[in-house]
């Protein structure tokens, strides 16, 4: 027995060097391998007969003929043409009583077939997704996610490989739709969520299978489905940003300055190669087309439906088919408030929900009042908004309030009448405002936010010393109505164009003439085949150039146009506001029309209607708009700066961009007093509750955080700093020398000095 294993541990110790011979001359060893692969298939035979009672011996051989034989099989692939499926049947068979060394080794095997093109990634894929939902290894479940992960990822590399997407995508919705109360689907929500990272799949046909995760009736598959749409496209923009950081660590011009001051070797050489071609692909791809990556909430199918499935199915009913607890329900109300405020869904109900949760007492509150402001949006009736409002200001805001609370409450409301203001009673309003004079700084901040939103969409709600100047002006001037309508969207137009008509209109500048100079510097490409020279001058007799399509058309503009300077020209004479007080224009009924009218025709600029704009006047435009920008941003008074820095907040906030709790809560922290321990945390630069260790607490001078900053990156210092840090002793002889130089002694090294100052330094690097 002892002579039998020592002659196998010499066989195994040969199978190595063997397959190096084999790599290089196939046809000479032909003989050795037929040898070593019926070895393997007796050992196989013999396994599959006993699989338990195999010896120790016995299954380290197999396991080593496996690796062997699967290295060498492209270069015999008729005498291996069934060693694949021997693997695939035997660990499909066996894989609970397999020895875990061994198993993992035929999986690795059928993973390096698979890289040789012996089996393609279909039959690959078809073998490993079965055995990770049915296996009870917990290792041999990692190992399998990770090689499937890596194959699909491999197969997508060059080009997008559809065939083999669709059949996996179809697989993973088929294991959801097929039980939805079965925890296995949480497999294939990790699949979907990873690709989805990695840009692997970005079609709809992957949100399609989180949202049938989101309806099952599994706890945690209905978790991973809803926080894959509230965190996925996140998770790939910083999967992005992060594959773009390493990109940039490489420094070519300092890779090719060690190059040139050290010695030259051939490891340094391929690490150049490899940076260069590196930063190569980094410029390739930097010049390609951007792709296009749509939201997962976007490439849903149908939004509204989805919804009302995850309402009703998660929230509402009284005996749910899954127990979720609270922070689970909040990441499905999460989710379903950001559908409705993004698609503009029609979800009624949900309003109501929210009533019983809108209580300072309520774990998780700023939670819900983020859900609640989501879940508005300018088609949502009033009627169901206003009971909500009401409630959160009885609840929240009050004199007895503590000042987070408060503060939590006014932002809540400002954020819920931003995107409907109809929801918003006058009472009410200018009962909230008054909270702008709270002692407390998160209270008085968010006051004044409320008053600056409603100074910009309906100032007529507020008294008029709190309307502000320029709502004033607007509301007396007509810009801006003194109510507002339900449904009623305002038109859109050229953004800034009002100011560049201004500026011509300073500026004194012909039409005609400064239309023509405008194309003067204006290089257009065009193709030979066009008929026409140049750009064709059309004139008109009138101011407005006529686009009608037909006769009536026109008669019907010059009838309309008629009336109105009719009607302007009653107003001169006085009829429309008596002086005597008999009528007014605000008020009366018959003159909103004509101050509807008077406010299209300001709004409606002649640049837009009258001319084409040229490429100079596209670029006085930007000009004037960045002067705009910069001269908004410089306030006269602190509190003016504060309000504009509150605007500006607000309108830099996409449609598409979710509230959060900490948006909701605000300035609340600045009411928090700090306790000792706190303090000391903060002292020493470690994390306080809510607040990340950071930079705020480093009270260090600008030169030691960048001599930090230096080291941290490697790069050295400056030879006066380094004298700085020498050892006093060590300079002494320096500094007596130095004090006892002679003139002449002198004069040669500032000589010296500037001769190498001419080179390039010490050793002439220019």
């Amino acid at each position: 027995m002892k002579r039998k294993i020592g002659a196998l541990e010499k066989v195994d110790a040969d199978l190595p060097n063997l397959q190096h011979k084999i790599r290089i001359d196939p046809p000479s060893y032909r003989d050795d391998f037929v040898g070593q692969y019926s070895q393997y298939a007796s050992l196989y035979e013999l396994f599959l007969q006993s699989p338990t009672t195999t010896d120790d011996s016995g299954i380290v051989r197999l396991r080593d003929l496996i690796d062997f034989v699967s290295h060498v099989a492209d270069c015999y692939p008729k005498i291996t043409q069934g060693f694949a499926g021997d693997l695939r049947a035997l660990i499909e068979r066996h894989h609970a009583t397999l020895d875990p060394e061994l198993r993992d080794k035929i999986v690795g095997s059928l993973v390096l077939l698979r890289r040789k093109d012996i089996i393609d990634s279909q039959t690959l894929l078809n073998t490993l997704w079965p055995l990770l939902i049915s296996t009870p290894s917990k290792s041999l479940r990692a190992l399998l996610y990770q090689k499937i992960i890596s194959d699909i990822r491999t197969a997508n590399s060059k080009t997008t490989n559809h065939k083999l997407n669709r059949s996996m995508q179809t697989t993973c919705h088929n294991l959801i739709a097929s039980d939805p109360a079965s925890p296995k689907g949480i497999w294939s929500v990790k699949l979907t969520r990873e690709l989805w990272k990695r840009q692997v799949w970005n079609d709809a046909k992957a949100v399609s299978i989180m949202a049938a995760a989101a309806l099952s009736e599994d706890a945690k598959v209905v978790t991973g489905g809803v926080r894959f749409f509230l965190g996925g496209d996140q998770e790939r923009e910083e999967a992005a940003d992060d594959e773009s950081d390493a990109d940039e660590d490489i420094d070519m011009g300092k890779l090719r300055h060690q190059a040139v001051i050290n010695k030259k070797s051939a490891k340094r050489d391929r690490e150049l190669k490899a940076a260069k071609a590196k930063v190569k692909r980094k410029e390739k791809k930097k010049n390609a087309p951007h792709p296009l990556n749509f939201s997962a909430l976007h490439l849903l199918h149908d939004p509204q439906g989805f919804a009302e499935k995850l309402f009703f199915q998660h929230l509402q009913p009284s005996q749910p088919k899954v127990k979720l607890d609270l922070e689970q329900k909040l990441h499905v109300l999460n989710l379903v408030s950001r559908l409705v405020g993004l698609h503009k869904l029609t979800l009624i109900p949900l309003y109501s929900y929210f009533l019983k949760f809108l209580t300072p007492r309520q774990p998780s509150v700023t939670s819900f009042l983020a859900s609640l402001a989501q879940a508005t949006h300018n088609l949502v009736p009033p009627d169901a908004l206003e009971p909500l409002i009401q409630k959160t200001a009885n609840e929240f805001v009050s004199e007895a309030s503590a000042a987070e609370v408060a503060s939590a409450g006014l932002n809540a409301i400002r954020e819920v009448c931003a995107r409907q203001p109809l929801a918003m009673s006058e009472t009410l309003l200018q009962d909230l405002v008054q909270y702008r004079k709270s002692k407390d700084k998160g209270v008085q901040m968010a006051a004044r936010g409320l008053l600056s939103l409603y100074r910009e969409v309906g100032a007529g709600m507020l008294r008029k010393r709190d309307r502000g100047r320029e709502a004033a002006l607007k509301l007396r001037s007509g810009e801006q109505d003194a109510t507002r309508r339900f449904g009623a969207v305002e038109q859109g137009g050229i953004e800034g164009l009002e100011l560049l008509e201004k500026w011509k209109d300073e500026q004194g500048q012909n039409g005609e003439e400064d239309e023509e100079k405008g194309w003067d510097d204006w290089d257009a490409q065009s193709d030979s085949s066009e008929s026409s020279g140049g750009w064709i001058n059309v004139e008109s007799e009138g101011e407005d150039i006529d686009i009608s399509d037909s006769e009536d058309e026109r008669e019907k503009a010059a009838k309309k146009k008629n009336e109105t300077e009719n009607k302007q020209a009653e107003n001169k004479d006085g009829k429309g506001a008596g002086a005597d007080g008999s009528s007014s224009s605000r008020s009366g009924a018959s003159m909103e029309p004509e101050a509807a009218l008077k406010r299209e025709e300001q709004r409606i600029s002649n640049l837009a209607t009258t001319r084409i704009l040229t490429p100079a006047d596209l670029a006085k435009l930007k000009e004037l708009q960045q002067s705009a920008a910069v001269t908004a941003s410089l306030p006269t008074a602190k509190r003016r700066r504060l309000q504009q820095a509150q605007q500006q907040q607000n309108a830099q906030r996409h449609a598409d961009d979710a509230v959060t709790a900490d948006d909701i809560a605000g300035l609340a922290f600045l009411s928090h007093k700090a306790t000792k321990e706190e303090k000391i945390a903060m002292a020493k630069g470690e994390a306080v509750g809510d607040r990340p260790a950071a930079d705020k607490n480093d009270h260090r001078s600008s030169t030691a955080r960048r001599k930090e900053k230096k080291a941290a990156e490697g790069k050295s210092t400056t030879n006066k700093e380094k004298a700085r840090k020498k050892n006093m002793i060590m300079t002494l002889g320096k500094a007596k020398k130095k004090g006892k130089r002679s003139l002449t002694e002198h004069r040669n090294i500032l000589k010296q000095h500037v001769e190498r100052g001419k080179k390039g330094g010490r050793r002439g690097n220019r």
